[in-house]
């Protein structure tokens, strides 16, 4: 996946044991309590310049009872620590059991931190409408990236899985734990990945919710279920209009018309009077900004299609959602490098074969986040090997776009003795409070009792 010379660090580098540091634990606030571990910055020089990793524990409520300690990053990836004080209450049935330790990855948070003195650009229009949009974009991209490294000093080039997982390394023996328990969500998934692999033997019991494929080295392969995914939903959103009397597509065909204003808003751009007398809206723009994968969205999609359709694409004109922390996409693009604008095209005319309505915008997302980034070392996808690993939890949801169950089906179908939990869903299912998928990860990570092969945990309204 990478266009650069990468180094498959697990592979090229032999690294000595790290030796037990205690933790000292102090109040923190919200119920929290806190501690630092000095790690080196690079794994691979021991001996070299160090590094603060800040870890926050939501205590068990019954320590003399308590069965261990689960560590917990929830993807990103970004700030951890934060995430907890705000959703305590997501983490509050696992505390019946265990201390919840969740840390801030190095680069974040309470972390040695990187505070990148350029902000990354934010691209509005992120499915690229031609060469000169993305090599002025890739070019912004870089230079953010160039200034974000001189910043990072001793981590510049150390903000990878492999070395975020021999961190880990450390903190379950800081933790005073004979072997790992483990929660990664999204981008947690690659973590834990990683960690499998460099210490299978080390691990307990491992939970990866919504994965995110850190096995497939061929992009197109990667690509293609997201792909699938995506149109799927749009399949899903088109069904729905068809049969629910609210759509303002109710009536129509929504793929008829969805292709009507694509095709039209490529042959010239459709005004959209809201967002001015001069504003017009691409077909680039409406692919940035048309959202199939949530049910609650669907309503205020279809009326905007209906109004593009009458000439007005005021809906699409607007630019909703957050912009990523600065330094997510640095680490995002370590694990999971992309080229650049000749082959992503390429890629998105081959996905245009089977996904042709808005599968093929798959392309994109990464493309955004690593255009024009400087070459660092990576940590790129690769087959996954992890002798002595026990057996690992794997959850997706059906209509997960974003981790598309596939990836989930394919790490459990390369890890001996894994089981997937499939779901009537969609991202981060633990963590979104499905209840079927909670009842089963307890389960699994206090007596290591696994779901039975094909269940299905159906929507909690079904």
């Amino acid at each position: 996946m990478n266009t650069v010379a990468s180094l498959i660090l697990g592979a090229a580098v032999v690294v000595a044991p790290a030796t037990a540091t205690p933790l000292s634990w102090q109040d923190c606030g919200d119920g929290l309590h806190c501690a630092q571990l000095q790690v080196p910055a690079d794994w691979t020089r021991r001996s070299g310049p160090k590094v603060a990793i800040g870890l926050a524990k939501l205590p068990a409520r019954d320590q003399a009872r308590k069965k261990g300690v689960l560590l917990v990053n929830t993807g990103g990836p970004g700030e951890q620590i934060v995430l907890l004080r705000q959703a305590k209450q997501a983490f509050a049935d696992l505390t019946e059991w265990f201390d919840v330790v969740i840390f801030d990855p190095r680069g974040f948070g309470a972390s040695t931190a990187i505070d990148c003195p350029i902000h990354a650009p934010f691209a509005t229009e992120w499915v690229f409408p031609d060469k000169a949009a993305y090599d002025a974009y890739a070019a912004k991209n870089r230079a953010f990236g160039e200034a974000c490294a001189e910043e990072a000093g001793v981590l510049a080039g150390n903000l990878n899985s492999w070395q975020i997982a021999h961190d880990m390394e450390a903190i379950r023996k800081a933790l005073g734990q004979a072997r790992l328990t483990y929660f990664g969500n999204s981008h947690g998934t690659v973590l834990g990945q990683a960690y499998a692999e460099l210490f299978p033997r080390k691990v307990g019991r491992m939970y990866l919710d919504s994965v995110l494929d850190h096995t497939t080295p061929d992009l197109r392969a990667w690509l293609q279920p997201r792909a699938k995914a995506l149109e799927g939903n749009f399949a899903r959103f088109a069904a729905w209009c068809r049969s629910t009397v609210t759509c303002a597509l109710h009536g129509k065909d929504p793929v008829a018309v969805w292709d009507e204003v694509m095709a039209r808003a490529r042959r010239e751009p459709v005004p959209a009077p809201e967002a001015g007398p001069q504003a017009r809206v691409s077909d680039t723009q409406i692919a940035s900004r048309a959202t199939f994968s949530f049910e609650d969205t669907w309503e205020r999609l279809a009326a905007g299609l209906a109004r593009a359709q009458a000439g007005d694409a005021s809906f699409f004109a607007k630019v909703e959602g957050a912009v990523d922390p600065d330094l997510s996409r640095v680490v995002l693009c370590a694990d999971l490098p992309y080229p650049g604008y000749g082959k992503v095209k390429e890629l998105e005319t081959a996905l245009r074969r089977d996904t042709p309505h808005i599968g093929w915008r798959a392309v994109w997302p990464m493309a955004n986040h690593c255009g024009g980034l400087p070459a660092t070392r990576t940590y790129p996808p690769h087959p996954l090997a992890a002798p002595g690993l026990p057996p690992v939890l794997i959850a997706g949801g059906e209509h997960d776009d974003n981790t598309p169950p596939a990836d989930g089906r394919r790490l459990a179908g390369r890890l001996p003795g894994a089981r997937y939990l499939a779901a009537d869903g969609g991202h981060a299912l633990y963590l979104s409070g499905n209840p079927c998928v909670r009842e089963h990860v307890h389960h699994y990570l206090v007596d290591g009792r696994l779901p039975p092969a094909g269940t299905i945990c159906e929507s909690p309204s079904q």
